[in-house]
């Protein structure tokens, strides 16, 4: 069976990649699964300067999912480009930097910087407070969308993913104003806020009162969005969002999804990239599917 994707003009030799923030650079996964044998590994999000993240607790367990407000803890996009990448490289595997920024100059000079290192292809966290405009995040303005795409895809020579937030009204015309500002692909989706409060102390458990949910609980809420954005755009995506199982990431790419993320299901089990490719391969054999594209946008809706 062929397990190969073409995504963004890059050869995945297998659907299965990493989300970003939940898989560090690599080296904490690996002694639990080769990282040879994910399709890609997305990186832990990077920004233009050293970030220490926000102050503790900054992880909160939920019902079915996290809630996190790690607050883009990394050393800075030249600490990755200089001491990080010469040996993540070496991994036989495609990297997709994630990057973070306040502004659209920043957004640039990371793709700028980026562009010139071996990463294959580099992912648009646009779920950032845009400090320049209110601090309302750029991903929630389809113009502001559009704009910060079209900037950062005039300086990138390498494919440019643009990940979607949830927390919009409408995820098709932000999709569609990233596609129109010249996106090569889309990520969603990227975590949905919430707030566990402690009864006894009647506070938020996060020492930043919220954050981002992530898990099985926000599942449907990602196929959905998936399906309606594979329906509107002609560019591919990777979908996430509580994959837990092979049957999880089928269902994201039955939805629509040409790539497929695994995240917090690995903090629970590490390895679990075994369990999703023999599982997806087991799918296939069974239904007699030669070709694992053929599994993508293939939804038949209900009358």
């Amino acid at each position: 069976m062929n397990m190969k994707v073409d995504f963004c003009g890059v050869e995945f030799k297998n659907p299965i990649v990493t989300a970003s923030g939940t898989f560090g650079f690599g080296d904490e996964f690996n002694e639990y699964a080769p990282l040879s044998e994910y399709g890609g590994i997305g990186t832990k999000g990077i920004t233009r300067y050293p970030r220490g993240g926000n102050k503790p607790p900054r992880i909160a367990e939920v019902k079915m999912g996290i809630l996190n407000s790690v607050g883009l803890q990394n050393p800075g996009v030249e600490s990755f480009v200089e001491d990080l990448m010469p040996h993540i490289s070496e991994y036989d595997t495609n990297i997709i930097a994630n990057m973070s920024g306040n502004t659209i100059e920043e957004y640039c000079q990371m793709a700028e910087l980026l562009s010139n290192s071996a990463v294959d292809i580099i992912e648009m966290n646009i779920s950032c407070p845009n400090v320049k405009h209110g601090g309302m995040a750029f991903g929630t303005n389809p113009d502001v969308v559009y704009e910060l795409t079209k900037e950062v895809k005039a300086v990138s020579t390498k494919p440019l993913v643009v990940k979607l937030s949830p927390n919009v009204t409408s995820i098709t015309d932000i999709a569609l104003a990233a596609q129109r500002g010249g996106a090569d692909g889309l990520s969603l989706i990227n975590t949905l806020l919430g707030m566990k409060i402690d009864i006894n102390t009647r506070r938020p458990v996060l020492a930043n009162n919220k954050g981002g949910l992530s898990g099985p609980a926000v599942k449907p809420v990602a196929i959905r969005m998936v399906h309606e954005v594979y329906s509107a755009v002609d560019i591919p995506i990777i979908g996430m969002g509580g994959i837990m199982s092979g049957a999880d990431a089928i269902e994201f790419m039955i939805a629509g999804a040409s790539l497929v993320a695994l995240g917090t299901g690995m903090f629970i089990k590490p390895d679990l990239i075994f369990d999703v490719k023999r599982e997806i391969e087991e799918y296939c054999n069974r239904f007699e599917i030669s070709d694992i594209n053929d599994l993508v946008g293939s939804l038949v809706l209900n009358e």
